[in-house]
């Protein structure tokens, strides 16, 4: 076997917690594809440290960080360029220092959930009535990208209903039909897509959804939070009668595909890193 080169530079995913992140896993697996290695780690950085820890980052030598929660609104602030993709969201989970020394933001995040749900799940979101949970940085990145596939509507529901109403007033000039409100504002007709983008199922708690939800009889459910087991929101869905549930394992790998690509020029392979995954949190302890 060929002696594999380390691509130059230290890279990361960036978060509050981070331990449960697959990351490191998934852009070493990328790395192996083009017969090399990276230094790809993860960091858990103090709340109120994230701004100043970023700036040392790249000043000792960072070529690339993800970013998760909670920091996605706070990377696209302190960012100098941003994308329109992140700047559609005002949020990023991808920075990068350009030649110049300027920080730069992206959010793959949305490009990351169609793919899985278009590629690997083989839905179509067009015409579908949508229900996304949450309001924070997570929901901000995948709005634009959900709207990009001509659904009939879509409502924001969040336990703050402030939030999801101030989330959705820059979508409020589009075709598509897009609101906000409480988990009791969400309305009674049948939903066809239900997306959590709340962080409960990293705390192993469930949204706290009306009794009156209506889910269509194909109605598909996603949580884009991953575990080695089915989060509650999950649990929920399989026992409401959805038979199409998955979680955000997919989405995680194809957004690491898109900021690597960005990073090194190099689109790598989703489908193999997925399986492996896959049959690793299915494999017994």
């Amino acid at each position: 076997m060929a002696e594999q080169h380390m691509i130059p530079g230290r890279f990361g995913v960036v978060g509050n917690p981070i331990k449960h992140s697959l990351s490191p896993v998934i852009h070493a697996a990328f790395a192996d594809q083009i017969g090399q290695t990276i230094d790809y780690q993860r960091h858990h950085v103090d709340l109120d440290a994230f701004e100043s820890w970023v700036d040392a980052f790249f000043d000792q030598g960072g070529r690339g960080l993800n970013i998760t929660l909670p920091f996605k609104t706070r990377a696209f602030d302190l960012a100098c360029d941003t994308s329109d993709r992140a700047r559609v969201a005002g949020a990023a989970n991808f920075l990068c220092r350009n030649v110049d020394g300027r920080i730069c933001a992206d959010n793959t995040d949305g490009t990351g959930l169609i793919r899985d749900m278009r590629g690997s799940a083989g839905w179509s979101l067009t015409n579908a009535r949508i229900l996304v949970l949450g309001a924070g940085g997570a929901v901000k990145g995948v709005v634009s990208s959900l709207l990009a596939e001509r659904p009939q509507c879509l409502f924001v529901a969040n336990r703050t209903a402030e939030r999801a109403t101030a989330l959705t007033e820059d979508w409020r000039d589009q075709d598509v039909p897009v609101e906000g409100g409480g988990y009791n504002d969400i309305g009674s007709e049948a939903w066809d897509l239900i997306i959590n983008g709340t962080s409960t199922g990293l705390s192993g708690e469930m949204p706290n959804l009306p009794a009156f939800l209506a889910l269509a009889p194909a109605c598909r459910c996603y949580d884009m939070a991953y575990g080695s087991e089915p989060t509650p929101f999950m649990a929920w869905s399989t026992d409401h009668g959805v038979d199409d549930v998955r979680d955000g394992l997919g989405m995680l790998v194809e957004q690491a595909a898109e900021s690597f690509y960005l990073w090194l020029g190099q689109r790598p392979q989703t489908r193999p890193v997925i399986d492996s995954l896959r049959a690793l949190k299915s494999a017994p302890l």
